[in-house]
């Protein structure tokens, strides 16, 4: 059974920064973050490959502020967000996936075979 344990939510000031974790549980996976706002869908963050060679982001709302980045001999990995807004305010998901998608589309919530149970971020102004 795979698990993903996230750690490193809370509440912070408006321009401030928390980096979230995301421990997994056996072999090493394509790993994605996500949010959900209270009355909207889930959205794409950020996602990194099985390598960490590669990395992808969302657009311009988290590109620059936000940072992913994996350490496989712990296998997990990691979320730098600084500069906090307001609007980053929303549950933050960890997710794995088995296999990589064929065209990059690391931004569907598709591929990703596992999720954790989210950590709440709430970013005052």
């Amino acid at each position: 059974q795979v698990q993903l344990v996230e750690s490193g939510g809370g509440l912070v000031q408006a321009g401030g920064s928390l980096r979230l974790a995301c421990a997994a549980s056996g072999r090493r996976f394509v790993m994605g973050w996500f949010r959900q706002a209270p009355g909207k869908e889930r959205e794409f963050v950020a996602a990194i490959t099985r390598s960490g060679g590669s990395t992808y982001y969302a657009d311009s709302s988290v590109k620059g502020r936000f940072t992913i980045s994996r350490d496989n001999a712990k296998n997990t990995v990691y979320l730098q967000m600084n500069s906090l807004k307001p609007e980053d305010t929303a549950v933050y998901y960890c997710a794995a996936g088995v296999s990589a998608p064929f065209n990059e589309a690391y931004y569907s919530p598709s591929i990703y075979d596992y999720w954790g149970q989210g950590t709440q971020v709430t970013v005052s102004s």
